[in-house]
């Protein structure tokens, strides 16, 4: 399937099907899916290591395949979690963005890395 005409959905059908071909799903509960997230976003995260600020924006080709590669297994281990537990993903991001925006005022969050409840 071409990229540009790929769906939530259709992501979530290659996912799963990729993992019941090889006879994973036994594997797949969503306490190790869970722990997969995390260990696939601290492989991200160690591309970034020791980077400056300056040099983190500024990748070389074969760094932004490395963070395109890891980015790409920290969706899938995503998108197989949210199937097993049947949530909706992009309704869950769209929710939370709602009640950050909530937590987050423009008026007293603009410009401020500050948590919400120093705001």
């Amino acid at each position: 399937m071409v990229d540009s005409e790929m769906t939530m959905d259709s992501l979530r059908d290659q996912v799963l099907k990729f993992a019941e071909e090889r006879d994973w799903e036994q594997f797949h509960s969503p306490k190790n899916l869970a722990i997969s997230v995390s260990v696939e976003a601290a492989e991200l995260l160690e591309n970034f290591l020791w980077l400056t600020p300056e040099q983190s924006s500024t990748l070389t080709n074969d760094q932004l395949a490395k963070v395109s590669d890891e980015l790409g297994d920290v969706l899938i281990c995503l998108v197989n979690f949210a199937a097993r537990l049947k949530i909706n993903p992009l309704h869950a991001a769209a929710q939370k963005i709602r009640k950050n925006q909530e937590k987050y005022p423009i008026e007293k969050a603009k410009g401020s890395a500050k948590k919400y409840t120093e705001l």
